[in-house]
């Protein structure tokens, strides 16, 4: 159930104690995709995910703003501290907790948000009356993954599927002409560049002509069942803390 769109007595009337909470981010997404590509994704999938899944679940409305600082030197961007991402996440971990539904994935967009995602949900497991754990679904698509980039071929892909009336057509090769052939600039397997503007001219890192409709709706599938088997997991899950062994 879509709790953005249900009534109070509908939502108290749900029988789970499953959640959704969908994060993304408010970022350049290169001259050729939406700043709200990352909550675009997170929302899609998580709505075909629940659809996947045998059961209910309470589906919370998106978050759209994450830790996206490195995007800053391009217009629109917006970006929260680490500290106040995460609490923004445990408070509504805990909001749907109080009302039942303590069995919570984070289903995320946006690829900074990974870290302070990780951390955050292993809090909420030790620490609150909640088990919550963080799915991003691009790290959940099989061989595809390899190719993720930054409003590259797996997102463009993505949104010519869920929102295709949103992606910049006439833009998608100078995007490409643009764009960056990897994350950063490694030295030593460390990452010089903090900011995205030092290592891409437009935002974009990989090709965006490099897939379709077709390969987003694979991408959607796959996410999809990725999401519905952990659901499935989390569902089932005793979540109780291990006592101390001393």
């Amino acid at each position: 159930m879509d709790l953005e769109r249900a009534t109070w007595p509908e939502a108290a009337d749900l029988d789970t104690d499953l959640a959704v909470l969908p994060v993304g981010s408010t970022e350049q997404h290169g001259p050729h995709a939406p700043l709200g590509t990352d909550t675009l994704a997170a929302a899609a999938v998580a709505e075909a995910g629940v659809e996947a899944f045998d059961g209910e679940v309470a589906v919370a409305p998106a978050l759209p703003v994450g830790i996206a600082e490195e995007h800053r030197h391009f217009a629109g961007t917006l970006w929260l501290e680490p500290d106040t991402f995460r609490d923004a996440v445990r408070d509504c971990v805990r909001s749907l907790a109080h009302h039942g539904f303590d069995r919570v994935v984070v289903v995320n967009g946006h690829g900074g948000n990974v870290d302070a995602l990780n951390e955050v949900t292993a809090e909420i497991s030790r620490h609150d009356d909640a088990y919550a754990v963080a799915f991003t679904w691009f790290e959940a698509v099989g061989e595809h993954s390899a190719e993720m980039g930054h409003a590259g071929p797996l997102e463009t892909s993505l949104l010519r599927a869920i929102e295709p009336d949103l992606v910049r057509e006439d833009r998608v090769a100078s995007a490409r002409d643009g764009a960056a052939d990897g994350w950063g600039e490694w030295v030593s397997h460390t990452n010089l560049a903090h900011d995205s503007a030092e290592f891409t001219e437009n935002g974009v890192v990989g090709d965006p002509t490099d897939g379709d409709a077709d390969r987003g709706e694979e991408l959607r599938e796959l996410a999809a069942e990725s999401l519905a088997r952990l659901l499935t997991a989390v569902d089932t899950r005793e979540f109780d803390t291990p006592s101390p062994t001393h």
